[in-house]
């Protein structure tokens, strides 16, 4: 799952960044040639996708302010050399909502799927309604990503959309200075985390702080957030081979391996001592934005310590706020159970075409080219995105948590599985799941009747 709307008035440092292509641009004004995104060179790498002056193509997502304004921004040089324009709109209800423009055949041209499960609902619901990957799609897919990526955008053998934006999920944010400031060292493993959770507990309780913070509020999508905690535990518990099982409804929802994994979730998120930092109790967690979740870690007395949520939750970071190893928040590796043990989990987006048109085709193509992931990558100048597709220059992540994520998605030691909410049948993945786990949290619904409910719902 990806991200929605801010709930604080706070503005990403993302926003407003003036950040120039190396090269000059290819319009006649020259000031374009400062703005994020802009064009660049002779627009050569463009020349392949012909003169498209006075065609538009339609952009549905579900990432919005702050995030958006970096995807806009990359779209210039495509913009700029081919004369198209790409009409961008982000919604928090972009599961329900997508169904329904299919539905009433207004569907945007690329929509950005962060489900691949949504995916094959919709190419087995509406068998019309998607294109194939274009030609050039196909050609920058098997050229600059893994196949595991590619077959993550297929249903029944045709490939239908591209791999965008990735993500690390298995991330743990905290203060650097804070844990500078009060002898607190990363830990290695899980034990070493529920006993850093407990140090600060003691060291910080009477201040009213708790050790945790955490929010997983989402507009229609809410209670993703804790589908990726259960995840994430699933692999440490239960190991790749089960997850992968699960995914499938071989291993069910109410086997014991998955009791244990959200068991181990609710020594956290249900322990009232060690949540909500500057929210509230447990049920404190369904209410709060997973934007604003973290950010009493920030504060200049923090009311939480540690916040776990993906690489690219460093977008919702306030303006102001240094994202660095010595800064003010970073990120570590969510603990395996021993040290040896590092299985990650992560997620993306698929652009998927609705309309086969040369101009939608050709920046469907472009989406997958070195050219837009570059251009994305200089236009997030505060970071929070990286993507797998290797034509990627490292050296344009800016940001050293990004760097950080693309170090850990290249590391092959490490056992890799995708969101694996994304991938179930969306009745689970984007429905009981997301609903149980939020009745976990605000209900205080107990792990089996929640494991029940959603096992039961599994389409059969």
């Amino acid at each position: 799952m990806r991200s929605f709307n801010k709930g604080r008035a706070i503005t990403a440092s993302v926003v407003g960044l003036g950040l120039a292509l190396s090269l000059a641009a290819c319009s006649d004004d020259d000031n374009k040639s400062e703005e994020p995104g802009a064009a660049s060179g002779d627009c050569a790498a463009y020349e392949q996708y012909g003169d498209l002056k006075g065609k538009t193509v339609s952009v549905y997502t579900s990432i919005v302010t702050p995030e958006d304004t970096p995807h806009i921004d990359s779209y210039k040089p495509f913009e700029e050399c081919t004369g198209a324009k790409i009409t961008y709109e982000g919604s928090k209800e972009f599961e329900a909502q997508l169904l329904v423009k299919i539905k009433s055949g207004a569907a945007p041209d690329i929509a950005y799927i962060p489900q691949p499960g949504l995916l094959e609902t919709i190419a087995k619901d509406y068998p019309d309604a998607l294109v194939p990957a274009s030609e050039g799609t196909v050609a920058n897919v098997d050229k600059y990503y893994s196949p595991s990526w590619k077959s993550y955008g297929t249903v029944d053998g045709t490939f239908y959309a591209a791999p965008l934006g990735a993500n690390v999920k298995s991330f743990v944010w905290y203060s650097p200075k804070q844990f500078e400031k009060n002898g607190y060292t990363i830990p290695t493993t899980w034990d070493e985390l529920i006993a850093l959770s407990d140090k600060i507990l003691a060291d910080h309780g009477a201040e009213g702080a708790k050790p945790w913070c955490a929010g997983i509020g989402s507009g229609e999508a809410t209670g993703w957030p804790a589908t990726d905690w259960l995840e994430d535990l699933v692999l440490r518990t239960a190991g790749g081979d089960v997850y992968d099982k699960w995914l499938t409804n071989e291993v069910k929802f109410d086997s014991p391996e998955i009791k244990e994994a959200l068991a181990k979730v609710g020594e956290i998120l249900k322990n009232p001592d060690y949540v909500n930092g500057g929210y509230g109790d447990v049920a404190s967690i369904a209410t709060t934005t997973f934007q604003d979740g973290g950010l009493p870690l920030v504060e200049d007395e923090p009311l939480c310590y540690l916040h776990r949520q993906a690489s690219f939750y460093a977008a919702n970071w306030p303006e102001g706020t240094e994202v660095s190893e010595t800064g003010d928040a970073f990120a570590f590796y969510l603990p395996g159970l021993t040290a040896d043990e590092r299985p990650l989990l992560g997620g993306g987006e698929f652009a998927a075409a609705f309309s086969d048109r040369p101009e939608v085709a050709a920046f469907q193509a472009f989406l997958a080219s070195p050219e837009w992931n570059n251009a994305k990558a200089k236009a997030t100048p505060a970071g929070g995105w990286v993507s797998a597709n290797s034509g990627l220059d490292p050296e344009n992540l800016v940001s050293p948590i990004d760097k950080l994520a693309a170090t850990l998605l290249g590391d092959t030691t490490q056992e890799f599985r995708f969101d694996g909410s994304d991938l179930m049948p969306a009745a689970v993945g984007q429905g009981t799941f997301w609903t149980e786990m939020t009745s976990w949290l605000a209900e205080d619904k107990d792990d089996a009747a929640v494991l029940s409910a959603i096992q039961a719902s599994w389409p059969k």
